[in-house]
């Protein structure tokens, strides 16, 4: 099941690039903008048919989005039909368009989530609490130290803590996070049974818990210790009713912020030589991989969720001013217009090209930090 997850959040992850450029293709022609290809993927080209509309439809052979290709995509071109000679405000439609549509993307399936059962992954994350009800709340297995009593008895991170089985044989259901700490306290020295679920299987092991005094003594030598020596962490699902759309626009507008401050909590630790915090602000591919991966195993709504926040995320991302991306184009449009002397298609050339070579140059380096920290 978590494998066939995976699989949908990965082609999810590509469908929102795909309806990114859907937006600006559905807007580039409703302004008079003839679109001369719509690709599925990057070439090389792998399939491709003219439509009867006139323009050329791909899929290609590198499946990481999509795009739309413009007649006349420079600022400075004049021919009827192209980029260039629309007006600028169908310009700025157009570059706005995928945005808008990323935007949608996320509200429509922060709004579904909050129907069928939303997770909670941070905290006083936005919610109406007159039309709020927890509908599962499980107990996971955060870390796991190793050589630890749960190391031992072959807890893993992600396996959910059912109960917890003393040696008079009384039960203890796990119902919280704060609740294992003290129990295992409680319970230190003994050889208890625990009862836990992994990959929709109900499960048992033993393990026998680290007495008060052994806790003491790694203590003394500075290490970190625990009787079970597992960090709980909680998986919530909350559900609204009448309160689901109010529930997404709520979360558009506070992870909208939080993404914000991340970006510049991000280039502030950059600017302050603190390069490794800025890269723990960021994840690029491969880390929107292992993410999957992992919360594939909590089930459709933890998928369903990371795929709403990339939607935002790339919404944000694409308004910013950066050469490469829609924003930056904007930005370089509006800027020209300032200064009341068009680019040249040579000067745009340089500038987006810059502007491309950075941004590779940065998902390059994401990347091997993500390979670093995931793998």
């Amino acid at each position: 099941m978590s494998i066939l997850l995976l699989v949908f959040g990965l082609l999810a992850f590509v469908s929102l690039v795909v309806i990114h450029e859907y937006g600006h293709f559905i807007v580039a022609r409703r302004n008079g903008i003839d679109v001369e290809e719509f690709g599925i993927g990057f070439p090389p080209r792998a399939w491709g048919k003219k439509t009867k509309q006139g323009f050329l439809f791909s899929i290609n052979w590198l499946p990481i989005g999509g795009f739309v290709k413009l007649k006349g995509e420079h600022d400075a071109d004049t021919e009827k039909g192209s980029f260039g000679a629309a007006s600028f405000s169908a310009k700025v439609k157009v570059m706005l368009a995928g945005v808008g549509m990323n935007l949608l993307a996320a509200f429509v399936l922060f709004t579904v989530l909050a129907w069928v059962g939303m997770p909670q992954l941070i905290d006083n994350q936005f919610t109406v609490a007159s039309d709020t009800k927890v509908v599962r709340n499980d107990v996971l297995v955060g870390r796991v130290e190793p050589g630890s009593a749960g190391d031992k008895a072959g807890l893993k991170v992600q396996d959910t803590l059912l109960r917890i089985v003393d040696a008079k044989g009384v039960a203890h259901t796990i119902t919280n996070a704060e609740q294992l700490p003290p129990l295992t306290e409680t319970l230190s020295g003994q050889k208890v049974s625990i009862e836990y679920q992994r990959d929709g299987q109900t499960k048992s092991t033993t393990a026998t818990l680290f007495t008060k005094q052994h806790i003491q003594e790694l203590q003394s030598k500075g290490k970190k210790a625990g009787y079970l020596g597992v960090s709980p962490a909680e998986y919530t699902l909350q559900r609204s009713t009448w309160s689901a759309p109010v529930v997404g626009l709520g979360l558009v507008k506070q992870f909208t912020v939080a993404t914000l401050q991340g970006i510049g909590t991000a280039l502030s630790a950059l600017f302050h030589g603190q390069g490794h915090k800025a890269s723990e602000q960021v994840a690029g591919p491969i880390g929107i991989f292992a993410v999957l991966k992992d919360g594939s195993v909590l089930g459709f709504q933890f998928v369903l969720m990371i795929i709403a926040i990339i939607s935002l995320t790339l919404a944000i991302m694409n308004v910013l001013p950066i050469p490469a991306l829609d924003g930056g184009r904007l930005f370089v449009m509006l800027v020209a217009r300032l200064i009341g002397k068009p680019l040249t298609e040579e000067i745009e050339d340089k500038v987006y090209g810059a502007g491309f070579l950075v941004l590779m140059a940065l998902i390059v380096t994401v990347t091997v930090i993500d390979v670093r920290r995931f793998f």
